[in-house]
This record gives structure tokens, sequence and C-alpha cells, in this order.
């Protein structure tokens, strides 16, 4: 196989191992929070807003000692080992204690952290200049099918059902279990990449001094106690360039709306008592109409968009754009108490009679608005820092982390209407600090090119 073949096969293979990780962890967040009030009366006093404001908690600081595992362990096995963390968190729910609930939420925070850090380094070293924006769209592409596959089988599984019994709940977290296990097996089929099919012959010499402390897990590297510590130091210097501070405007508006569409807006359906005795099994749906929207976004803007002609900035545009009108159709559709109703649903409507067709759509725009954005952001941390990737990596996830741990806290308290206000704001202006960059990235690039000529 050439080098140019093996390393595209590497991209599918992670797309494939997190797509199995998050078919599992995926619907067990979209769902996890409708399940808890099932079963709340036992004695389990464990809240999933709470549990997932735990997880970005822990998931932000532990970005900063991220880059010095995945420097020391590899990418590899760093994933291998987070993607096990992910397993045991939803092997919680099949019997569930508020003690264990609690600790799985810290130690997959962690496991995140690694995991993250250690996918956008291997995706980097796998990719070129010109092949960087195709590799992130393959890969998000497939990650994204993990909305279709576990919501599938909850609409199915919860068609008709208004309580979720225990037998219900313990059939779908063993099975989510399962994949979440096969896909960390999977990262072990990636194969370290051949340098010369990386970099131009200028920087190759770097490549291989990354690669052979980040793409290897079978060659232990020299000084690891070094190499931990210039990490960690690398990830401090990123996180206040001025490159990094303008997108991490942009990036806390990733975390509020990752919070949004992956926990905040399938517990909102499921608790609209106007959509009838089916509202439980409607969060299957939005998930999977979530999914179908980030696949055709991650198609359209990241593989058919190889040269980046009109650059990113008008793609992210289309994303906030997008997110917008979703926000006002779910205002419309949507009643006000809707994340905060008990188990039995709110009675309350909000602007309009409530349209299931409406609310699915708009989990279809959420999806599709997210591909566009997440494609562009992580292209362009990627392509700017590709020298650093993990530490920069590491800076990125630190910064989402904080505002999805945030927005998961405040999602306890605040009714929808402010909920989405937030994130309006912070849009607008990540979208405005993103443009900036953007155009630093291109004014770089043209003096580079006449510097070469």
């Amino acid at each position: 196989m050439s080098p140019e073949g093996k390393t595209l096969l590497n991209i599918v293979i992670l797309g494939f191992g997190f797509m199995f990780m998050f078919t599992a962890f995926s619907t067990c967040g979209n769902i996890e929070q409708t399940v808890i009030k099932s079963f709340n009366s036992t004695g389990f006093s464990g809240s999933g807003y709470t549990s997932m404001s735990i997880i970005y908690g822990v998931f932000s600081a532990s970005n900063l000692i991220a880059p010095s595992v995945v420097a020391v362990i590899g990418p590899q096995l760093s994933m291998f080992f987070s993607g096990l963390a992910y397993s045991g968190y939803i092997a919680t729910f099949i019997q569930p204690f508020t003690w264990s609930f609690y600790t799985a939420s810290v130690v997959v925070g962690i496991a995140a952290a690694i995991l993250w850090t250690a996918q956008g380094n291997l995706l980097t070293i796998n990719s070129t200049d010109v092949t960087i924006g195709r590799n992130y769209g393959i890969f998000w592409s497939l990650l994204q099918f993990s909305f279709l596959f576990g919501n599938m089988y909850i609409y199915f599984a919860w068609h008709g059902h208004v309580h979720i019994l225990d037998k219900d709940r313990q059939t779908v977290f063993i099975a989510l279990t399962v994949i979440s296990l096969i896909g960390s097996f999977l990262f072990f089929l990636i194969q370290k990449p051949e340098p010369k099919s990386i970099f131009s012959d200028e920087s190759e010499s770097l490549l291989q001094a990354e690669s052979s402390e980040s793409a290897s897990v079978v060659v232990v590297p020299q000084g690891l106690g070094s190499q931990a510590l210039d990490a960690f130091r690398k990830a401090l210097q990123l996180s206040v360039t001025k490159e990094m501070l303008l997108l991490s405007i942009f990036i806390a508006y990733t975390g509020l709306e990752l919070t949004f569409y992956s926990g905040v807006y399938g517990t909102c359906i499921g608790a609209m008592t106007q959509f009838g005795d089916n509202a439980k099994s409607l969060i299957g749906l939005s998930g999977i109409s979530i999914g179908i929207g980030e696949i055709l976004g991650g198609g359209m803007f990241g593989i058919l968009n190889k040269c980046n002609r009109f650059g990113r900035s008008p793609v992210v545009l289309l994303g906030l754009i997008t997110h917008f009108v979703a926000f006002y159709l779910i205002f419309l559709n949507i009643a006000s108490d809707a994340p905060l109703a008990p188990e039995e649903g709110t009675n309350l409507q909000a602007f309009i009679t409530p349209s299931v067709e409406l609310a699915l759509l708009c989990s279809f725009l959420l999806g599709l608005g997210d591909s566009c954005i997440n494609t562009q952001l992580l292209s362009i941390v990627g392509y700017m820092f590709q020298e650093d990737s993990a530490p920069a990596f590491a800076v990125f996830y630190l910064v989402q982390s904080i505002m999805a741990a945030l927005a998961f806290f405040y999602s306890n308290y605040l009714l929808l209407h402010w909920q989405l206000l937030i994130m309006v704001l912070v849009g607008f202006l990540g979208t405005l600090s993103f443009f900036i960059a953007e155009r630093m990235v291109v004014s770089r690039r043209r003096d580079t090119d006449n510097n070469s000529i």
C-alpha cells in the first residue's frame, strides 16, 4: 500500500473507532437525563446535567496534562485506555448508584481530555496541508454516524413507552457498553505513518521527531519526563498566542452548543407532553436527525472542500446562520420549562402549537450547523499548529470543555429561552473572532509564499 493510502486508511480506522465509541456514549448522553428521571424515586439522587458538568469540568482541567500523557504512551494506547473509561461510565447505568455514577463522571472527564488530544495529534500527523481538510471531513462524517444507530434503536425500543422500565434500561446500556468496547479495540489497527508522506522535505525532520514520540506504540521514547514537561509548557504557551485567543471565543461557542444538542434538546423533546405518548421515543429520532445533519455537513464542507478555494469563513457563517434559524424555531416550538420538567413532562405551550416535524427539523439544523463549524475549526487548528498538534488540541478542548461544563451546570436552573440567548450572543462574537483569525492565516500563507519566491 502506498504511503498516502496508508494514512487514508488510518483516518478511516480512526473514524470507525470513534463511531463505535460515540454510538454508545452519544446515545447515553442523549437519554441519560430522561432515564435518570425514571428511577430518581428509588433512592438514586444523581442528575444527568450535573454528571455532564462534572465530566466537562474535569475534562477542562485534564487538558493541561493530556499532551504529556500522549507524548509518553503514544496516541493509540491513550485512545484505548480512554475508551475503556467511557465504557465504564456507560456501564454504571446497568445498576446505578449515585456514588459510582459521579465517580465514573470524574474518570471519564480525565479520559476525554486524553482521548481528544490523542485524536487531534494522530489525525494531524496523518495529514498534509492539502489533505488535512479532507481528512477532517472523513473523520467527522464517520464520527457523526454514531448519532444514527444507537438513537434508531432507542426510537423502536421505546416507542409508545411513557415510563422507562428497569429491563428497558439494562438492555440498552449492556448493548451500548459492548459497542463502546469494540470501538476501543479498533484503535490497535492504526499503523505508524511514513514520515515522507506527511510533510515536505523542509519539515521532515520535525515530523520524525514528533512521530517517534507520539505515533509509535512500540518504541519507548527517550526522556519521558522531559517530553511530558515540554508538552505541558507548550500547551500553556499556545493558550496565550494571538491566534488561539481569537479562536477561543468561537471554541467557547462550540462548547455551549455541544451541551445543547447532545443533552438538553433531547430532554426538552422528551418532556413535551403535547407530543403524545411517543415523546420519549422521539428523543431517538431527534438524535438521528442531528446525525444526518452532521454527516451531510461533514461530507459537503470537509470531504468535498479539498482545496479551500473560498476559505473557511463562508462555511462557518453558514453554520452560524443555520444554528440561529434553529434556535428561533425552537424558541417558538418548545415550552420554556422543558429542560427542567419532571418525568411527567410539561403542559406549557410555547408561541405556536408544538410540532413534531418542526422539532426534528431543528435537530437536523443543529447537526448541520455543528458540522459546518467544527470541521472548519478543527481544520484551522490543525493547520495553524501542525508542528505542535497535541498541545494545540489540548488547548482547544480545554476551552470547549470549560464552556460545556458551565452550560451543563446552568441547564439545571435556566429556562430554555435564556439558554438560547446565551448561545446567540457567544456565537455572534465567536464568528467575528474566527473571521479575524482566518484572515491572519491567509496573510501568513501569502507572506510565506512570497518569501519562498
